[in-house]
């Protein structure tokens, strides 16, 4: 993974986050978690096809990972540091 990103590249990722509040949601309830998507529904309310829809858009970001990729069920889902990075700088530029 790359350590070093531009802050061009940092904003895009932003962006790509607050555009959808999906998105948005789900890096905040996994902040310092790991989580399944079953509980990323329990907690945000968003139904599972759409949770799994934004998981898969966030992974290919390398925003967030799969800690259990060769697992079929019970999938545990992170925050990647690139994902850490970029949540903390948009909180902060709110």
């Amino acid at each position: 993974m790359k350590n070093d990103i531009s802050e061009d590249e940092l904003w895009s990722l932003i962006g790509f986050i607050k555009i959808s509040s999906t998105r948005f949601k789900i890096m905040q309830t996994l902040q310092d978690e790991h989580l399944m998507p079953s509980e990323i529904t329990q907690r945000t309310e968003i139904i599972p096809s759409q949770v799994s829809i934004a998981l898969r858009d966030l992974k290919a970001k390398k925003l967030v990972k799969c800690v259990n990729e060769k697992t079929k069920k019970g999938r545990m889902y992170c925050t990647t540091p690139l994902g850490e990075k970029a949540f903390k700088k948009m909180i902060e530029s709110i």
